[in-house]
């Protein structure tokens, strides 16, 4: 084991142990230089046996995680192939594993497994997008880490294999006795996507019943046999996660993540209930037009009392809201008021809408404030959609995901927000079923789905099909009608201009793609002018001195995006050209 306090590779500090497994300690160390946190993994050669093989399943666990690019998703930094031991270094995730939360806790609460298994899903359906698919094939509770921001990290790739289309079977049997599922074992064909649907399944049982896959009689039972106030539809998602037959489970888990952000509907309970109010509904006919009179009296006033209490929590909202920049307490009295207000009239699209731009009020949306909003919208999107479709699409799901898009929280310090634009990509998908979206929204949703739900594979060829997802020169026609169309004016500022400097930072970024799908230096020079051309006419506008102020975390205020766009269009027209040649 490594010495706490001993220097390695002359620059990172050993603190502690902080974790130790069958083959594997784990040690959280400093950058003294860098004044940075992270995680050093190492494997001994005289810990293990057959450590050869071992060390080349870490070359490839390492080799696998340089590609990622997720927020749940560790990164490695560095590798140190010593003589008698294999080191890898990575981000440090401050937290615990879920495993410790059920052995100091016992079963979780069912919200918060439904919130861990969405962003599973998430990152599983990452993987499995990328060319060739991840197939991750080792899901438990030991092996995700509950962060204290409430979010979960997956860890531990030593099981992770390329999908291979032409293989029948695995070679090897990797997994997790009770998590894993049957074709695993050999024998049942090879692993896909639809095994790690089946070990989340498993994962997800754990979580909520308390009850280890992994432990005898490995079998799992219905969740409500061991807690009947659990979810029916929950209960339901799960039994169809870990069918045997994979093609019985969800096949993707864009699927599961439909069902996981809908499983109150598909409660049995609720349609027990509808049809019991439908029969009661047949037999009352008489009774109602009998007491038609006072019931019609009595809805009134119970009417006019709930938008009363409605009215109320909005103003109380209101008035929080506005002292948000002066007192610390007043988000958070804003934010309760607007929940409550969501709850007392759950089809009233402006309780949303205020909910938003109070956490848009800082400039970024956070994973938190989104997984907070998403949380009050999927409850009631029929009914809010019922009630007042064209607000509801024109005024929240547009301005939501637009600032997903360009907005979002950050992860990795990167120009170009790709995670917030893939998740932005199903609600402009959303919006573009709506019939009350307006034209103008309707052409920006097109234009922003195609990129965001392509924004991670562009150029990438898809070895199914052998075409390419998304070339870079539709790519290039894509931003170009953002450009032209001028999809955001009229929107957020800082947002439109994050639009901008996600343009301008796309084109610089990529002038050899351009050239080699055929735009001349004069079509790129053009497309930078525009870029700089709309920027300073935001900065001349009446609203650009509204607020100036430099926003939370990463992100800058009006004053700064302009002068940093403004300067990476100068230096892509610099230096920004690579191939490209002049037009004649």
């Amino acid at each position: 084991m490594l010495e706490i306090g001993s220097l390695v590779d002359g620059k990172y500090r050993i603190l502690r142990v902080v974790g130790k497994g069958g083959m594997s300690v784990v040690y959280q160390a400093v950058n003294e230089k860098a004044n940075k946190i992270w995680a050093i993994k190492e494997v001994r050669k005289d810990g293990v046996q057959n450590y050869e093989v071992v060390k080349q399943n870490l070359i490839v666990e390492t080799e696998l995680l340089k590609r990622f690019n997720h927020p749940n998703l560790p990164s490695i930094i560095d590798v140190i192939d010593g003589d008698g031991s294999f080191l890898i270094v990575m981000d440090y995730i401050e937290g615990n594993s879920l495993s410790h939360a059920l052995e100091t806790s016992g079963a979780q609460n069912q919200e918060d497994v439904v919130e861990w298994s969405k962003q599973l899903c998430d990152v599983l359906g990452y993987l499995h997008s990328r060319q060739p698919p991840i197939i991750y094939r080792d899901m438990k509770p030991s092996n995700v880490m509950l962060k204290p921001d409430g979010n979960v990290s997956l860890i531990d790739f030593g099981t992770a294999r390329e999908f291979k289309s032409s293989s029948v079977e695995d070679t090897t049997c990797l997994g997790t006795q009770g998590y894993a599922a049957p074709e695993q074992y050999g024998g049942h064909g090879q692993t896909d996507a639809r095994t790690d649907i089946y070990c989340l399944g498993a994962t997800m049982y754990h979580l909520l019943t308390g009850h280890n896959p992994s432990m005898p009689p490995y079998e799992m039972y219905p969740i409500r046999q061991w807690n009947p106030l659990l979810s029916s539809g929950l209960e339901q998602i799960i039994l169809k996660c870990t069918q045997k037959n994979p093609n019985d489970r969800y096949q993707s888990c864009a699927e599961l993540l439909y069902d996981l952000d809908r499983y109150q509907i598909l409660d049995i309970e609720t349609q027990k209930r509808q049809k019991v109010k439908w029969r009661v509904f047949l037999a009352s006919v008489i009774a109602m037009l009998v007491t038609a009179l006072a019931t019609v009296g009595f809805s009134i006033a119970s009417s006019a009392v709930t938008a009363q209490t409605f009215s109320s929590l909005m103003n109380e909202g209101d008035r929080y809201a506005q002292a948000v920049d002066v007192d610390p307490q007043a988000y958070a009295l804003a934010e309760g008021k607007y929940i409550e207000a969501t709850k007392v009239e759950p089809d009233n699209i402006q309780a949303y809408i205020k909910l938003f731009k109070l956490y848009s009020q800082d400039k970024i949306i956070t994973t938190q404030e989104y997984s907070n909003l998403q949380k009050q919208e999927s409850q009631n999107s029929e009914k809010l959609a019922e009630r007042n479709e064209s607000d509801y699409v024109n005024e929240f799901i547009i301005p939501l995901a637009d600032s997903l898009s360009f907005s979002y929280e950050r992860k990795g310090g990167t120009e170009t927000n790709k995670n917030g634009m893939k998740l932005a990509s199903s609600w402009y998908a959303r919006a573009l079923n709506m019939p009350a979206i307006t034209e103008r929204n309707r052409s920006k949703a097109d234009v922003m789905y195609k990129i965001g739900s392509e924004i991670y594979d562009v150029g990438l060829i898809d070895k199914t099909t052998g075409e390419v997802k998304l070339s870079y020169k539709q790519y290039w026609d894509l931003l170009n009608q953002l450009l032209d169309d001028d999809l955001f004016s009229g929107t957020n500022l800082l947002v439109h201009l994050n639009m901008l400097k996600t343009v301008a930072n796309e084109l610089a970024s990529n002038p050899d793609n351009w050239a080699d799908n055929g735009i001349t230096l004069d079509e790129y020079t053009a497309a930078l002018d525009k870029v700089e051309a709309k920027t300073l006419r935001i900065r001349n506008s009446d609203q650009y001195n509204v607020n100036t102020a430099r926003a939370d975390g990463d992100e800058l205020g009006l004053q700064e995006m302009t002068e940093s766009i403004l300067k990476n269009v100068a230096t892509a027209k610099a230096t920004g050209y690579g191939n490209l040649q002049v037009s004649q």
